[in-house]
């Protein structure tokens, strides 16, 4: 076990030696330990005291205060790990079941509004960003993670190191998109901005990537000045989706590019990629004349 952090207890250290042996990545084992540190808080006692019903009541009270179905079922993946993992105690946990997700139809731009996005993005370098998200289909977290060696331009790949789910990947590298970046790179290699082999799209320090909070900084003002009242959290990634899909580009392929691990998650696309709907003919034009 590591030496102890100040201020962390004992109980509290080992859970964090237990996630860092199975490397879960930082904001997991952040919301692991705020699992763990509100049930103490409920309970008002040390967490490894809890009995089975009083687990049972702090799920209750959950549902009770409010609290949304994405933070009950992440605080019981927390909990689930202390008890089993760290105390070796899962079976108080058998009866505490995750509960349903609504489950909401993403926000998708039309081709008109994502290129109107991407102009009004702040500098090069969020033009850049943007292009990326919505020309390649990444996560925000994957193209802040992009350093300059991983634009492949004979290949016409990006590679994703390490996406969700600890997998690498390929995705896809328009000719519009190489160029735009190289446009990025030639300013910022100028500027001093981009090292040798460095982050593609670095911070305000340069030996460090782009946070996430900025990207999403750059894209709301994006869509302030271009006059898009739509929510555009993971929209341009939602709409790289949908207008493959209204392209006729196979959903197998479309699953590859976004690095889904089932194809259900993809069919979600098939709800809003209007362009097919509006297609399909109803069977009430088939019915003969009355």
């Amino acid at each position: 076990m590591s030496s102890l952090t100040p201020n962390v207890s004992p109980l509290r250290q080992r859970m964090i030696d237990d996630m860092r042996m199975r490397k879960l990545n930082g904001r997991t084992q952040i919301g692991y330990i705020r699992a763990v540190r509100r049930l103490a808080a409920f309970l008002k006692r040390s967490p490894d005291t809890a009995t089975a019903e009083e687990l049972r009541s702090f799920q209750l009270h959950l549902v009770d205060t409010g609290t949304s179905p994405t933070t009950i079922n992440g605080t019981l993946s927390g909990l689930k790990f202390f008890f089993d993992v760290t105390l070796g105690r899962g079976e108080l946990m058998v009866k505490m079941q995750p509960v349903p997700q609504p489950r909401k139809l993403p926000v998708v731009l039309s081709c008109e509004e994502v290129a109107r996005l991407i102009a009004a993005a702040p500098n090069l370098k969020s033009q850049a960003a943007l292009s990326v998200a919505y020309g390649a289909g990444l996560r925000a977290s994957e193209v802040i993670s992009l350093k300059v060696t991983d634009i492949d331009s004979e290949r016409m790949t990006p590679r994703v190191e390490q996406g969700k789910g600890r997998k690498d990947r390929y995705a896809m590298l328009s000719p519009v998109l190489l160029e735009r970046l190289r446009a990025w790179w030639r300013l910022g290699h100028a500027q001093g901005k981009i090292l040798p082999n460095g982050w593609l799209f670095p911070g305000l320090n340069k030996v460090d990537p782009v946070t996430p909070r900025q990207l999403n900084r750059a894209i709301h003002d994006a869509a302030e000045a271009a006059h898009i009242d739509k929510r555009v959290t993971h929209t341009l990634r939602h709409s790289f989706a949908t207008h493959l899909l209204e392209q006729k580009v196979d959903i197998r392929v479309i699953q590859v590019l976004l690095g889904h691990k089932r194809l259900e998650t993809t069919a979600l696309y098939t709800h809003v990629a209007t362009e097919v709907l509006r297609k399909v003919i109803s069977p009430l034009e088939n019915l003969p004349p009355s």
